[in-house]
């Protein structure tokens, strides 16, 4: 048996007339003698030539969109136009075959973008969600690549958790307990102390606060897991199940925590663009197409290649939160009454509109805002001498919005404790968290990364939906 090559090997290989065996699913067969191989390794297919004097009329009939093959041969250059080589196949075996009436993926009339979410399970062989998830996979190793290189510990964090490390409260309850007869208290709540845990449990919204224990001894760790919200929102922007990258670094304060943060993002781009350039180039042609349905006024003023070059190549602008207040304010969108939220003064909290007002119309670059109104930012945010702010940074982008969100800690114990209580934290609960500030505290800072916001932007796809496998969403669990 001829060992098997990809695709994507025998199409960068500059020789020919050698044998080799290629095995994929069949894109089209035409003319009764060419079919068009792909096997998942690159979205370029592989013709393949067949000689149907030698091949068996039934085997013949066989050959149909979506069927599983192998082809042995040689491989030639090609006399056709659009490919350098071609594959002579001297045998060829069906390996699965595939009914053409039933089969859901004809694409010849293109199937949108939510006919694909549909059959999720089949829209991998689409040309489409073959350069996304390949992307996606290079996106990810670009993560782990980074972090490594700067001896990062990877910590894997809990999934299931009795925390709400941000105090949102969407959360959802794992549990063992019969739900039609959960054993209950003398009082009539539910008794949890039966459960599996013997506590409430959930499933968790971020690896955070059990990250920061982990710097605490390490220096610096980065969690990346799924995580979970449970928030009724259906906007293209919102999953229930999606993928966070939180760094936690002992001995950064604010200023180092957005140095590592641009060079992140910017080595995940700078990754991309090197090594998935096929995959980017098809998604920019996908993108202009798409682009061109929207009003003149939507449309991007960047193609897909050119804003991803606009972040790696530009400084990101560092202003405080009470500074972007003032631009917005007196911005033509808030004088004209054009925001759907608008601006009266500080304290607003700001909305997605607002942060691509700052990148995209004011600054034209990315943007990390600083110092943020504590009343809205979570409790383990370090205070600012002015007792009014937070040292809290989000890095904003371009078509997304908040990209980042992430702050230097509050290594001060009682700090801590006071906006705790303050904000109705149960300090007795996290009794754990608070140690790292009893015992040997220091200064400390982190972020968080949304993996499918990132994903989002380097693929050019406007819905969150089709960046993740399998999408989790209100009312869908499918697959």
């Amino acid at each position: 048996m001829s060992q098997r090559q990809k695709v994507k090997q025998i199409l960068s290989d500059d020789r020919t007339h050698y044998e080799a065996t290629v095995k994929g699913w069949v894109r089209s067969f035409r003319n009764n003698q060419f079919i068009a191989l792909n096997d998942g390794s690159t979205n370029n297919n592989l013709q393949i030539v067949i000689d149907t004097e030698n091949i068996d009329a039934a085997l013949l009939k066989r050959i149909t969109t979506g069927a599983a093959i192998s082809a042995t041969g040689e491989v030639i250059p090609s006399l056709g136009k659009g490919q350098r080589v071609e594959l002579k196949a001297v045998t060829l075996d069906i390996l699965g075959d595939c009914d053409p009436e039933k089969y859901p993926l004809q694409l010849k009339n293109k199937p949108s973008l939510e006919y694909l979410r549909e059959i999720a399970h089949l829209r991998f062989r689409t040309n489409t969600f073959g350069a996304v998830f390949r992307i996606r996979h290079s996106l990810a190793f670009a993560v782990h690549k980074f972090f490594n290189e700067r001896g990062f510990v990877y910590l894997h964090t809990p999934i299931i958790t009795a925390s709400d490390a941000e105090g949102a409260g969407e959360m959802f309850r794992v549990t063992t307990l019969d739900m039609q007869n959960p054993p209950r208290t003398e009082g009539g709540e539910i008794d949890y102390k039966e459960d599996f845990f013997g506590k409430s449990t959930n499933l968790t919204v971020s690896g955070q606060l059990e990250g920061e224990l982990g710097a605490m001894a390490f220096g610096e760790i980065y969690t990346f897991g799924p995580t979970f919200r449970a928030e009724n929102s259906n906007t293209a922007r919102h999953l229930a199940e999606f993928w966070m990258i939180e760094p936690e670094m002992a001995f950064y304060e604010l200023e180092d925590n957005m140095d590592l943060a641009e060079a992140f993002i910017k080595s995940l781009i700078s990754h991309i663009l090197e090594h998935n350039r096929e995959d980017l180039d098809f998604l920019a042609t996908r993108l202009v197409e798409e682009e061109k349905q929207k009003p003149q006024q939507e449309r991007s003023e960047m193609g897909l290649i050119e804003k991803l070059e606009f972040v790696l190549h530009n400084e990101f602008v560092r202003i405080t939160y009470t500074e972007a207040i003032d631009i917005l304010k007196d911005s033509k969108p808030n004088k004209n009454k054009k925001f759907q939220y608008l601006i009266e003064g500080w304290g607003a909290d700001l909305q997605s509109e607002h942060e691509r007002y700052l990148v995209e119309k004011h600054f034209k670059k990315p943007v990390i805002l600083t110092d943020y109104p504590k009343e809205i930012k979570s409790f383990y945010m370090k205070l600012n001498a002015d007792n009014k702010t937070v040292r809290a940074m989000d890095i904003l982008f371009p078509g997304i919005g908040e990209m980042v969100g992430g702050s230097q800690r509050e290594e001060d114990y009682e700090k801590l404790v006071a906006r705790m209580q303050e904000m109705h934290v149960p300090v007795e609960e996290l009794s754990w968290y608070l140690d790292t500030r009893r015992f040997g505290t220091a200064p400390h800072s982190g972020f968080g990364l949304g993996f499918e916001r990132m994903m989002l932007f380097v693929t050019g796809m406007t819905n969150i939906r089709d960046v993740i496998p399998f999408p989790r969403t209100p009312k869908s669990a499918e697959f």
